[in-house]
């Protein structure tokens, strides 16, 4: 054993929040392990492995590494090596490559606020090895594609439009997954010239680099401007930072029965025992989660893929039964194979996290007393919804419609941008932020306005997520929606709108209205005596 790598051993035993240990079918977690060293994604992604769940192997760089020198890497060779064995594939071979996720993982869910690294591993050496590996070479385009911009965008600082500007320089107004082989492989080669260009350097072709830097980049963007604004938005502390999950790729682009999503047990919006689950056949994860895309709800898929969806069904149960709550999971399907690649206790609406909280306690999946500390503070100002009245028993005629990520309504002039919403906050108006996007770097935006209306995006995106936390009226996907940001003004449905016009958006029914409409508050009575009867009972 060389003396770095004793001197990594002699950290460890000193500092349990200093931990490199692996997660997979076999890997065992020792005893100083807990959320806080390993973080909440790596911690939950060893129960479920425990649990017998599909999930892919992986090792963890623990939270006690976050903001400090950049770790050596002969800290994770030896799990890397196992990760090498369990999958028969080597990191940086050029036949039978091993290509590797790198994502954060806080001791706290912070929902997109940080970097995550898809395909570390790809270069002009291991990408035939790709395709003799999977016979596929629209997958491995597609992946090397996507690891030029995400690298760039994460390790570079590069600014992603220019990435996008590439890849609608090739795509037009097509769909980017139905591209071909030949389509992406341009893709790439332009975006190798964006990266130098931008970069004032070639894109890195060494592997051990690549890893070694997107780990950095992951470690660094605990301190980034989004990450900072989340916490002190939830007054959360600094310590003791991330952790770095590094796991086996799956591929969700490999075409046929292959696809990403991110799906919630439950609504969480209203509690009710149903699914949600928003999935992109021929994608990789980030183009659900990431708020540029348009996906495919549930219905969906059950349509297309019933035996996966049976599937799927079965996994969430065991999920619920293992974590004791609703969960919001990410996964990815490979030809066919189910795999999880995180979970964690789903943000939710006061509204839901009383029904979710009750409902859970019924079925003997939770204690009383864990469902009255989970209710603990929703009384009737709480749980108050905000409906639509319509005027005289005239039906109000609606603008569009777009798929609604958190209910209630909103009426409030429109604002296009940050300085535009605290303007107009500051001049005590409700504001209704209108973006193209829904992104999480639009986090001090929308803590400040009223509601979110997007014109691309899904309701499980990681921004949409946020919104719903802090109780938003949001409203994603409108696909009647333009917006000029030049001439700061938008059309829906047709109808020509500016910044400051009023415009209501009624996140229960998933509709959009000209004008500010009138509103009432709306107390659910039957959830408000079940809360009362579980309070009043015997504990």
């Amino acid at each position: 054993m060389s003396p770095q790598s004793e001197s990594h051993r002699d950290v460890e035993e000193r500092d349990p929040l200093r931990l490199v240990l692996s997660i997979g079918a076999g890997a065992t977690l020792p005893e100083e392990a807990s959320p806080t060293s390993l973080g909440f994604k790596a911690w939950n992604l060893a129960r479920m492995a425990a649990m017998g769940l599909p999930v892919p192997p992986a090792f963890v760089i623990g939270t006690g590494w976050c903001g400090r020198e950049a770790p050596d890497p002969c800290l994770w060779q030896q799990a890397l090596q196992r990760l090498e064995r369990e999958s028969g594939l080597g990191f940086g071979d050029a036949r039978r490559p091993l290509l590797l996720s790198v994502r954060s993982g806080a001791p706290v869910s912070m929902p997109g606020m940080m970097d995550t690294l898809l395909d570390i591993g790809l270069t002009e050496a291991t990408l035939p090895g790709l395709v003799r590996l999977t016979g596929n070479p629209r997958l491995a385009w597609d992946a090397y594609r996507r690891l030029i911009a995400g690298y760039g965008e994460a390790v570079a600082a590069i600014d992603g439009r220019h990435f996008e500007a590439d890849l609608d320089a090739v795509r037009g107004d097509g769909d980017e997954h139905e591209l071909d082989f030949a389509a992406l492989r341009d893709i790439a080669k332009r975006h190798l010239a964006t990266y130098a260009r931008e970069a004032g350097e070639a894109f890195p072709q060494d592997p051990q680099v690549q890893l070694r830097a997107a780990i950095a980049a992951v470690f660094t963007s605990w301190y980034g401007d989004k990450a900072r604004a989340y916490r002190e938005l939830y007054e959360l502390p600094a310590s003791p930072g991330t952790a770095v999950t590094v796991q086996r790729m799956v591929f969700g682009n490999a075409g046929g029965m292959s696809g990403a999503g991110v799906g919630f047990t439950r609504d969480p919006s209203s509690g009710e025992p149903s699914p949600w689950v928003d999935f992109l056949f021929n994608a990789q994860g980030e183009d659900v989660v990431s708020g540029r895309r348009r996906v495919q709800s549930h219905e969906e898929l059950a349509a297309v893929a019933p035996q996966f969806w049976e599937t799927l069904l079965e996994t969430m149960a065991r999920l619920e039964q293992g974590f004791g709550d609703m969960q919001d999971f990410e996964f990815t399907v490979q030809d066919g194979q189910l795999y999880l690649l995180q979970t964690r206790d789903g943000k939710r609406t006061p509204q839901a996290a009383a029904r979710i909280a009750l409902d859970l306690c019924d079925q003997g999946l939770i204690p009383q007393r864990i469902a009255l500390e989970r209710t603990r503070g929703l009384d009737a100002r709480a749980l108050a919804v905000r409906r639509l009245v319509s005027e005289a028993g005239r039906p109000v005629e609606s603008l569009a419609r777009a798929t609604s990520a958190a209910g209630g309504v909103v009426c409030g002039e429109i604002a296009l941008d940050e300085a535009q919403v605290r303007a107009r906050k500051e001049a005590g108006a409700s504001v209704v932020l209108v973006r193209r996007d829904a992104e999480t770097r639009d986090l001090p935006a929308l803590h400040l306005a009223d509601g979110l209306l997007t014109q691309r995006g899904a309701r499980t995106s990681h921004a949409a997520v946020v919104a719903r936390q802090l109780g938003k009226v949001c409203l994603v996907g409108c696909d009647s929606l333009t917006i000029d940001e030049a001439d700061r003004s938008l059309s829906i449905g047709g109808l020509a709108l500016q910044e400051g016009d009023p415009l209501t958006l009624d996140g229960n029914e998933g509709a959009l209205y000209a004008g500010a409409a009138q509103v009432r508050e709306q107390v659910p009575q039957d959830l408000l005596e079940r809360l009362e009867r579980l309070r009043h009972e015997p504990h």
